[in-house]
C-alpha cells in the first residue's frame, strides 16, 4: 500500500476571519497527481496554503507529510516545509543573483554546509528540468518558462515528498504551460506526489489526473470528460 502523503478530515478553511471551504475530506498517497480547480476566488489558493503552513489549520484534522497541521507550532512550520517543494505563479526568484545562487541561496537557509554536495544538487536539479546550462543567467534574461522551470528545480532541492504548485502555469502562454506541465510530469513518474491548484482546462485535459473542485465553499471530486 502507498503511503498516504496528505489526510484532511473535515477540514474548514479560513482567509483571517472568513470562511472559504467547508467539510474537506482527502487523501492523497505518494505518487498521485491532484489537480485542484476552481473560479478565481473559490479557495484554491487558501487551500493551498493551508497545506503548507501558511494559514493556520483551526477546524478539522490534517496531515501532511507526517506533520500535524493543528498541532503545529510556528517553530516548527520549516521543517515541514523542507519536506515539501513550492512553485508559485510568480516564479519569486531572487533578481538580484543568477540561478546558481538564487538555488545555493535555498540550500543554505535549509542547513546544507557543503559546497561541493551543494553544487552537485544544484546540477542534479536544472538537469532534471532541462536548464543545466542557465546557471550563470539572472532572472530578467530568461523567458517566463524557463524562470518557472528554476522554480521547479528550486522545489526539488530537499527531495520533497509533496510538491504544491500554485497555477504554475498562470502567467504562461499556452506552448509554455505545456513544456512545463511535461516536466511536472516527469518529476510525478519518478515517484514524487504532487498538487497543483490551475484554471488551465486545456491542460487537464490534455494530462487527466485526479481532479478536486472548490466550488461554494465545498471541495468535491469531478471527473473530467475530453470534450
Amino acid at each position: 500500500m502507498p503511503e498516504t502523503i496528505v489526510k484532511l478530515e473535515d477540514v474548514a478553511v479560513f482567509q483571517n476571519e472568513n470562511l472559504v471551504l467547508q467539510n474537506i475530506d482527502l487523501e492523497v498517497k505518494k505518487g498521485e497527481f491532484v489537480y485542484i480547480i476552481g473560479k478565481t476566488g473559490s479557495g484554491k489558493s487558501s487551500f493551498m496554503k493551508t497545506l503548507y503552513a501558511d494559514i493556520p489549520l483551526k477546524q478539522g484534522n490534517g496531515q501532511v507529510a507526517d506533520f500535524d497541521l493543528r498541532k503545529l507550532e510556528e517553530k516548527n512550520i520549516p521543517y515541514l516545509r523542507r519536506k515539501l517543494g513550492i512553485v508559485f505563479q510568480d516564479f519569486k526568484l531572487l533578481p538580484d543573483r543568477n540561478v546558481n545562487n538564487n538555488l545555493l541561496f535555498v540550500l543554505k537557509a535549509t542547513g546544507w554546509t557543503d559546497p561541493s554536495k551543494m553544487n552537485a544538487k544544484i546540477e542534479e536539479v536544472l538537469d532534471k528540468v532541462g536548464m543545466k546550462s542557465k546557471g550563470f543567467k539572472y532572472p530578467h534574461e530568461l523567458s517566463g518558462g524557463e524562470q518557472q522551470r528554476i522554480a521547479i528545480a528550486r522545489a526539488l532541492l530537499n527531495d520533497p515528498e509533496l510538491i504544491l504548485a500554485d497555477e504554475p502555469t498562470g502567467n504562461l502562454d499556452p506552448q509554455t504551460s505545456v513544456e512545463v506541465m511535461k516536466v511536472l510530469q516527469e518529476i510525478n513518474q519518478n515517484g514524487r506526489t504532487i498538487i497543483m491548484a490551475t484554471h488551465d482546462y486545456a491542460l487537464i485535459l490534455k494530462y487527466p489526473h485526479k481532479t478536486l473542485k472548490c466550488d461554494g465553499s465545498k471541495v468535491f471530486e469531478v471527473v473530467q470528460k475530453a470534450v
